[in-house]
């Protein structure tokens, strides 16, 4: 049997709009328009897909994500200060230990910082080559 692959995850916003011009600062690439209510960043493979009720003529709106949504990427330093410049939060601290917004080894070997998006969703980047990926090497 194959193994099931992670192709999109949902994130939810309140304008896409703003959600496009945030994350394309943050990711370095523009993006995807693909409905009034949806524009999607192909992150390795796996579609970040932001994702505004409204803009597709639905009912209701959703909460931030409950927890972390996770990023490997090669230059923490520069997305920390692109995610700053384009409104994203630093953590404020306390988040495993770690000083507000730093950039810190974890006990687990990742390199990352964690911050959260205009919209409330939590956020960290991890420096590529440092992921933990649960004793998969």
């Amino acid at each position: 049997m194959a193994t099931p692959k992670l192709y999109r995850v949902i994130l939810p916003v309140t304008d896409l709009e703003a959600a496009a011009a945030f994350y394309g600062a943050v990711l370095g690439a523009p993006g995807e328009r693909v409905s009034g209510g949806r524009h999607y960043f192909d992150c390795g493979g796996t579609i970040l897909a932001c994702y505004d009720p409204a803009g597709d003529g639905d009912a209701g709106t959703l909460p931030p994500l409950p927890e972390h949504l996770y990023f490997s990427v090669d230059d923490l330093a520069a997305v920390r200060a692109r995610l700053q410049e384009a409104g994203g939060k630093l953590a404020d601290g306390d988040v495993h230990g770690e000083p507000a917004g730093g950039i810190a080894r974890r006990p687990w070997g990742e390199t990352s910082f964690y911050a959260a998006d205009p919209f409330g969703n939590r956020l960290c980047f991890v420096e590529q080559g440092t992921e933990f990926l649960g004793g998969r090497g």
